[in-house]
């Protein structure tokens, strides 16, 4: 009896099928494989949402190797991953199946394992069950509503601000907290205040208190505001004490502090970027390797539980088995009594899974470190040792605090301080925080008693601003998310990674900051759109989708719930002025009409209103210096060597700068010099534009050669070149400051292979591994000497190892060119010349 499973990902087929043998064949559907037609119509509102669905491309070989092996097996598994998007590929799979009449007499069924070790994957195929219809209603409901919200929604976009941009379901208000965050940092008004210490002196220990009373009255945070005032309160505190405080209140107890709990996907991805400096996306792709398999000598297997989860929850036996680590490894005092138990705080959390926790606690990093990779072994580390602290006994520390009188009673500072006593599971670990100091740092007081009376050493002010409140990194905001129930742990990252794309936030120092498009679109949609974009009611909307994955609640109806409030508003919003444009208080030089702020692709310029007009006037100008402009020419300043105006230019390879413009029958052409991508368009001004005009640089001359080695700014980046030698220079380098010895430092290096910028792992055949390469033309995959480059549409960052296989099994079907075709067309007749006749 032939059996046939199918999984998601050709490196987890390979994985299984080491645990099943022979009775198996096992294959990979590599990830999705219908969606919904690209166009109007897919979703029909008025047939019930019927949905059009059509097979994904690119998977359509893997979905005919599927439906041949169906044809002689018995017996079909479906291994998707278990959570709704795996399901609802488990669905697809079955629904295509069907249409082809394949499945008549034969066995289909859904098993479903939490990790991938030989025990989990036997006991889910003794263990079969049907597909979910909850779980794909609640799939088919999301993927119809992002679809609804996308192709209605984006169009109104193009149309009111400009083309290319889109709006999105979770997306929008997820910009929006990065927007309304900016708004609250520049409308922030910074205050000075003042804070009173004494630091005090006992034998040859001294240690500082803060004024918290005074003449009887609590000292707040703005009770103090100036210099003068603190130079009075000062004053007078000196003289009141004479050089001595009394010690009037001792308070001595113990504070302990308990571990955090196991990993979620949410916190996994946070610690993931404070940690370890990943982002969202790599940090999913790693888990995603070490879940679905590592060879580690005895065999492949996977190294942590599925990595999709807003569960704290561990198998018994898991718990067990770290307790058994702990009293093996530890003392006595460091196992609770008892296993510790974590309940979920995430708003929606969805159908329960584990937590993210290794399948073996005794495989340490330290025993895998051989088989990892750095970023592998980073993530598995980090996920290891918090899995072992969650189940360690909290940590204590000795906390004292005391009152100095100073003069009397009415005058009053304090000192706390703590120390570590027993570090319970901070010998193992301790969490990450986001812009917060640390209140574990140790702080020691000497013995102090009532009564007793210390020298004082000084009495001082010290000077304070209030700050605004910081930007989201990818940490927090993924915590804010999570807070708000917005989207679900498997989006976070494509969230981000579209905020980012759609150029509507720029990660600037590993801070989000709203770009003007992105500001523009925020204000449109929470204009306009205002419920759509509305915390509570995207979290009220994730509540209901969770509640049809319970079966709590029909899809079709929440659909058609959803559907008439918005396609209400969207046809009360079809005539709304466009966005980005405001009126100034100013006429054009050229032509007397009104000026007006406008919105480009590069951001805001001041524009004429007579700009559509018969004749026309394309009179445009940078704001305040600035080279915010779209496709057409913007006046940056002049050019100081030849007096001719600069322009800010758009060009098929992204802006630049132009010296003067094109005369027509003159052969020489203007000068040029590309923008890099570092700089943003919007912040080249006149300094910045003649600096880059100043290229190309001459570094000097090669010690080896004696030829002259320059720096410059071509079409892909800043590049030195040396004998018609080109080499890109690093982003860690700048094209204005390399200097001689740098530039024939990277020469060196171009003799010597490139570095991957990505190690996806081992190739499923188990030869080589799959990395990926910055390229010349874009990053690209590569196993062996077979390379693909990335389309546009994929980032080196959230790349996974099925698609990379598919695109360098795609490349090689292609075949790699022969160097007969690389010198001439394939199919061109190689023509001899006729000799002439005599």
């Amino acid at each position: 009896m032939s059996k046939l499973l199918i999984v998601e990902s050709p490196s987890k087929a390979k994985t299984l099928k080491k645990y099943l043998g022979n009775d198996f064949e096992v294959l990979a559907s590599y990830g999705h494989v219908r969606d919904l037609i690209p166009k109007n119509g897919a979703v029909d509102p008025l047939n019930n949402f019927a949905m059009k669905y059509e097979i994904i491309d690119r998977n359509s070989k893997h979905v005919d190797a599927i439906a041949k092996a169906v044809k002689g097996a018995d017996s079909i598994y479906l291994a998707t991953d278990p959570d709704r998007e795996g399901e609802a590929i488990s669905w697809h799979i079955a629904e295509i199946l069907q249409a082809k009449n394949l499945l008549k007499n034969k066995l289909l069924k859904r098993v479903e394992f939490n990790e991938i070790t030989q025990t989990a994957v036997k006991h889910a195929i003794e263990n079969p069950r049907d597909i979910s219809m909850n779980l794909v209603n609640a799939q088919q409901a999301r993927r119809a509503l992002d679809y609804l919200v996308g192709f209605n929604l984006s169009p109104l976009l193009w149309k009111k601000i400009r083309r290319g941009l889109s709006a999105g379901r979770v997306q929008s208000p997820a910009l929006r907290l990065i927007v309304e965050r900016e708004l609250e940092i520049e409308a922030f008004k910074s205050q000075e205040y003042w804070t009173i210490h004494l630091d005090a002196l006992k034998h040859s220990h001294s240690f500082s208190a803060k004024l918290i009373q005074y003449n009887g009255e609590k000292i707040e945070q703005f009770s103090v505001i100036n210099h003068d005032q603190q130079t009075d309160i000062v004053a007078k505190l000196l003289i009141a004490s004479a050089g001595k405080t009394t010690v009037s209140r001792v308070e001595k107890k113990q504070r302990s502090r308990s571990a955090a709990a196991p990993f979620t996907t949410s916190t996994l991805q946070q610690e993931a970027v404070r940690k370890l400096g990943f982002t969202t996306s790599r940090a999913m792709r790693v888990a995603q390797q070490l879940y679905e398999g590592v060879d580690i000598g005895s065999g492949t297997v996977g190294l942590i539980t599925y990595m999709r989860t807003d569960s704290f929850s561990m198998a018994a036996e898991a718990v067990m088995s770290i307790r058994d680590y702990v009293k093996k490894n530890f003392e006595v005092d460091y196992l609770p009594k008892s296993p510790i138990m974590y309940k979920t705080k995430a708003k929606n959390a969805q159908e329960a899974h584990e937590a993210i926790r290794p399948t073996d606690i005794f495989r340490t990093p330290t025993a895998m470190r051989k088989y990892l990779n750095d970023e592998q072994f980073k993530l598995y580390e980090m996920i290891w040792k918090r899995s072992v602290a969650c189940q360690m006994s909290p940590a204590k520390f000795d906390a004292v605090s005391v009152d100095l009188t100073v003069g009397s009673e009415a005058n009053l500072f304090r000192a706390s301080g703590q120390t570590l006593v027993f570090p319970g599971f901070i010998a193992v670990y301790m969490e990450g925080r986001d812009d917060e100091e640390n209140e574990d740092g140790e702080s020691k007081l000497p013995h102090l008693e009532t009564g007793e009376v210390l020298n004082v050493e000084k009495i001082y002010g010290d000077q304070h601003f209030t700050e605004p409140p910081p930007r989201y990194g990818e940490a927090s905001l993924v915590k804010v998310l999570e807070e708000y129930g917005i989207g679900r742990p498997s989006t976070y990252a494509s969230i981000i990674s579209t905020l980012q794309d759609r150029e509507y936030a720029l990660l600037d120092k590993k801070r989000f900051t709203p770009t003007e498009v992105g500001r523009v679109v925020n204000k449109f949609l929470t204009e306009h759109f205002t419920k759509y974009v509305d915390y509570d009611f995207t979290a009220n909307l994730e509540n209901a989708l969770d509640s049809v994955a319970e079966g709590e609640r029909e899809w079709i109806p929440l659909m058609d719930e959803f559907w008439q409030g918005f396609n209400q508003q969207l046809l009360s919003k079809a005539d709304v002025d466009r966005p980005g444009n405001e009126l100034l208080d100013e006429t054009c030089p050229k032509c007397g009409k009104p000026l007006q702020k406008q919105l480009s692709r590069f951001g805001s310029f001041i524009g004429c209103t007579g700009y559509n007009d018969t004749p026309k006037c394309d009179y445009k100008r940078s704001m305040n210096g600035t080279a915010q402009t779209g496709a057409d020419p913007v006046v940056i300043g002049l050019d100081t060597e030849s007096g001719k105006e600069i322009y800010l230019m758009n060009g098929p390879y992204g802006p630049y700068l132009q010296v003067g413009m094109a005369i027509e029958g003159e052969k020489k052409k203007p000068k040029r010099v590309s923008i890099p991508k570092e700089i943003p368009s919007a912040n080249v001004n006149i300094d910045i534009a003649n600096m880059l005009l100043s290229l190309p640089r001459d570094l000097g001359l090669h010690p080896e050669t004696n030829k002259k080695i320059i720096a410059n700014i071509g079409r892909f980046g800043p590049y030195v070149n040396h004998d018609g030698k080109f080499k890109s220079i690093p982003k860690s380098e700048s094209v204005f400051s390399i200097d001689l010895a740098g530039a024939v430092a990277l020469l060196a290096a171009a003799n010597i292979g490139p570095a991957p910028i990505a190690d996806l792992g081992p190739h499923p055949s188990g030869e080589g591994r799959i990395e990926v390469f910055a390229g010349r033309y874009g990053p690209y995959v590569q196993h062996g000497k077979i390379r693909a480059t990335l389309p546009k549409s994929m980032t080196p960052e959230e790349l996974t190892l099925e698609e990379a296989l598919t695109l360098l099994t795609e490349k090689a079907a292609k075949g790699a060119p022969t160097k007969k075709t690389l010198t001439r067309k394939a199919g061109a007749k190689k023509t001899v010349p006729k000799k002439p006749k005599k």
